[in-house]
């Protein structure tokens, strides 16, 4: 897309992650290049942190290239559960 959209990224990191849950949010006023986002996923479980976050950036390996900014917070759901998220 022209310009990148939070529902276009929700919808690229639950395909490639089958993530239970994914917010994405736009930081940057609806330029399309600054976004953070929570994503909720099972296959998180035993993975570290840097790991979990390689797994978003290579969900999103095309958009990434007209992304300036991306803030992650990747949980399990046993995590997000006790995080109250």
């Amino acid at each position: 897309p022209a310009v990148i959209t939070p529902e276009h990224l929700q919808g690229r990191i639950a395909a490639a992650l089958g993530a239970e849950r994914v917010v994405v949010e736009d930081l940057s006023d609806g330029c399309g290049s600054k976004f953070s986002a929570l994503v909720i996923a099972e296959k998180f479980e035993g993975m570290p942190l840097i790991e979990r976050q390689r797994a978003v950036h290579e969900a999103l390996k095309a958009e990434m290239t007209k992304i300036h900014a991306l803030t992650l917070k990747c949980k399990t759901p046993a995590q997000a559960a006790a995080a109250g998220l």
